[in-house]
């Protein structure tokens, strides 16, 4: 079946007691044992519910994989990875992974004698260079957040086939839609479901995709012991935003390809960083490795207080955390998603106070490059 049939049919069967073609909700906490030591499939909500077990059926079907599991946020989903480790091991990361998965490694997982290293994946070479016997994992964001680069994910699952680690993709910039990291040899694929896939900035949720049969039994296993499991109602909201994923991808894109060009014609915008502009230095990669070029524009303006006007005088984009929902997000990442990330380490990966993010919508394209317009006006106005 084509993406979108699969987005629309995949997990989401018709409920076979009433016809209903709407997965229900089922909101309990417990379920009835038809006798002693007899159940109907689901004995308690934590370890299994149908709805969210529907979500992880449709999950598993748009990432290519055997298994999903749906968590309570990404970064429930990303932990519930790092538990897969043990005392001693070593992963590898991207330098530039979101701020959330940065504290979370800095600030808990590192109390627990776990080894992490963090380089510029888009360098397979720094990558082999960091691994040791230890290392189990190869962690990638691709794209990164908020600088936008690329990791060839074939050729780093190859080096993690040869090194007997585990490739983990968290693929939450590009939606399955625009990339399937487990076709190109990736062991695991990570979402924080509130961004595309739920696509309407009303649910908080993570998912994880894997593979391998040893893999899916210990996520099994963690997701019923550790207990941050998605909500039923939650799980519904999420299935509702995967029946339109494709349509939504293909609008978010179109705009994104247009806001990328009017903003790299401008002439107060100092820099753009988007894959699917000619001058990003792996744009052939992004050709290559993807079904397109997503919705995330990085840019940067003439410093802090340039940003600053900037974005106070924006009235449709809207100045929030998060992305991907169907309303334009903008926000300055040195303050907002990476301000847990130290100063000097920000300024080391390319995070600048000058640098604002915009996820783009999918509202009428004209409508958000005069909003970015007035914007960038106001900005000359106030300098002069």
């Amino acid at each position: 079946m084509g993406f979108s049939t699969d987005a629309v049919h995949a997990g989401q069967e018709v409920d076979a007691a009433t016809g209903a073609v709407s997965v229900p909700i089922y909101q309990t906490s417990t379920y009835k044992l038809i006798e002693l030591g007899k159940t109907t499939g689901y004995d308690y909500a934590r370890t299994i519910n149908p709805t969210r077990s529907a979500l992880e059926r449709s999950m598993a079907a748009l990432e290519k994989g055997k298994a999903g599991f749906a968590f309570a946020s990404g970064m429930a989903a990303i932990n519930a990875i790092f538990s897969m480790l043990s005392s001693g091991d070593h992963v590898v990361l991207s330098q530039n992974v979101y701020g959330g998965t940065f504290r979370l490694i800095n600030g808990v997982l590192k109390n627990f004698s776990l080894g992490f290293t963090f380089v510029d994946t888009s360098d397979i070479r720094q990558i082999e260079e960091a691994m040791t016997p230890a290392t189990k994992m190869v962690f990638v964001e691709t794209p990164t957040n908020p600088v936008l680069s690329l990791t060839d994910i074939q050729a780093v699952a190859a080096l993690c086939r040869a090194r007997s680690a585990v490739l983990v993709v968290d693929n939450t910039f590009m939606s399955p839609y625009l990339q399937s990291p487990i076709t190109l040899g990736a062991d695991i694929v990570v979402h924080s479901t509130t961004k595309f896939i739920n696509g309407h900035s009303d649910s908080i949720g993570g998912a994880v995709v894997a593979v391998r049969d040893e893999h899916v039994d210990r996520l099994r296993f963690i997701q019923k012991s550790a207990g941050a499991v998605l909500s039923p109602f939650d799980s519904w909201l999420v299935l509702r935003g995967i029946k339109t994923l494709g349509v939504r991808m293909d609008r978010h894109e179109t705009n994104a390809r247009m806001v990328a060009d009017f903003l790299d014609g401008h002439s107060r915008v100092k820099r753009v960083l988007y894959p699917g502009l000619d001058s990003h230095p792996q744009h052939e990669l992004a050709r290559r490795q993807g079904k397109g070029f997503g919705a995330m524009i990085t840019f940067e303006l003439d410093g802090y207080a340039a940003v600053k006007r900037f974005l106070d005088s924006l009235t449709v984009c809207t100045l929030a955390e998060s992305l991907g929902g169907v309303e334009t997000l903008i926000s300055h990442p040195a303050t907002m998603t990476h301000a847990s990330v130290p100063a000097e380490e920000r300024k080391r990966i390319g995070i600048t106070d000058s640098m604002v993010r915009i996820a783009v919508g999918i509202e009428d394209a004209e409508d958000l490059i005069a909003d970015l317009d007035s914007g960038l006006t106001a900005v000359g106005s106030s300098a002069a």
